[in-house]
């Protein structure tokens, strides 16, 4: 079972690589759902971190419904990240009733995988009214792996769906579980036989000011370390 780590932050990308973690999902904005990162960051987490870089592909909070002007800011946003280096892409594309987008889903996933990126479906897939058929639908566009959390707010309370997707998938598709995974419940996933697991490395501490900048971002160190352990012995 492989581990990915969500960051906004080069520190937390390099100490996820000293410790081997296979994949960073790069992202800015992670208390939103994560948005897309700036190009520098991209570039510098490519450059100084040893784990795959997967970049969050998502310019905007709220739902997931992309208009064609959305799909250009996105299908750019796809290419300066081949220019950066990253591994692959982050996205996920629905319609106004909840149901996967295939055209747009199908766009950005082909033109990812020309340009040698790998693609995964992100916790859109939660959203959906029928995960299974979602599931099918996704194996046919050419989607690498799914994010999930279960249809749950905790990937915890999703498990039994999760085992039901990972079931079903056969292989043809990867299915990582994510959202409110820690040392206490990560050995869980294990039995579900997902393909990984996915959860956050950084620590969110209360800003200096008032005037509204948001949190300051550190290392969960203590975190990672015991997932690491937990997992990898």
């Amino acid at each position: 079972m492989k581990l990915e780590i969500c960051t906004e932050s080069i520190a937390t990308a390099v100490f996820a690589g000293e410790l081997k973690i296979d994949r960073i999902e790069l992202c800015s904005a992670l208390d939103l759902g994560g948005l897309t990162p700036s190009f520098g960051l991209i570039e510098a987490c490519v450059a100084q971190s040893k784990c795959e870089t997967h970049v969050m592909i998502r310019h905007k909070a709220g739902d997931f419904v992309y208009s064609a002007e959305d799909m250009k800011i996105m299908s750019n946003d796809i290419e300066k990240v081949k220019l950066a280096g990253a591994h692959g892409v982050v996205f996920g594309c629905l319609t106004a009733t909840n149901e996967i987008d295939f055209q747009h889903t199908n766009l950005l996933t082909e033109q990812a995988k020309n340009i040698g990126l790998e693609v995964t479906f992100h916790r859109a897939f939660d959203f959906v009214l029928n995960p299974i058929e979602a599931l099918n639908q996704l194996i046919d566009i050419g989607i690498d792996r799914i994010l999930t959390s279960g249809g749950q707010e905790k990937a915890e309370n999703g498990l039994e769906l999760i085992r039901t997707l990972v079931k079903t998938a056969e292989n043809r598709i990867q299915i990582m579980a994510g959202s409110g995974i820690n040392a206490e419940n990560a050995k869980l996933f294990t039995s579900a036989n997902v393909d990984a697991i996915h959860f956050s490395g950084d620590l969110k501490t209360a800003a200096l000011s008032g005037f509204g900048m948001g949190n300051n971002v550190s290392i969960n160190s203590n975190k990672i370390k015991a997932i690491h352990q937990l997992i990898r012995g």
